[in-house]
């Protein structure tokens, strides 16, 4: 997870099928927390208790920095054990709709898409944290 002070992607390669023509890019230039989501194979059987977990974590490190939005980006690099897409992405759709009933603006950013993205991380030790749950 990172406090970011930019985060902007632009889809640039399909890597799942069925997944649609490319989204639009996106962008936000106000203090976000910009988080990497990896799921694993076993993460879908603890899916409600995962998610309440994450979102406490992501809540926290908004809260430290009084950041109200958050993007959330599937990046499925953070171990060699994958998650089925469909239950990663069911895992992030859950995490954003739960952090958006607390008040939070979430972006995502497209599943099925490898993208190209600028990222401008805030200097503070804390804006850089990370987390397996």
């Amino acid at each position: 997870m990172f406090q970011a002070s930019h985060f902007s992607f632009e889809p640039a390669v399909q890597v799942l099928p069925d997944t649609g023509p490319p989204p639009a890019p996106g962008v936000t230039d106000k203090p976000a927390v910009v988080v990497y989501v990896h799921a694993e194979p076993d993460d879908a059987a603890r899916a409600s208790k995962l998610v309440t977990k994450a979102a406490k974590n992501v809540k926290w490190l908004a809260n430290k920095g009084d950041i109200r939005c958050i993007v959330l980006h599937s990046f499925d690099h953070l171990s060699e054990l994958k998650a089925a897409p469909e239950d990663a992405q069911s895992l992030i759709d859950r995490l954003k709709t739960r952090l958006e009933s607390n008040g939070y603006e979430v972006m995502t950013t497209p599943f099925g898409y490898s993208c190209a993205w600028s990222l401008s991380v805030m200097g503070a030790p804390i804006a850089k944290v990370f987390k397996a749950l």
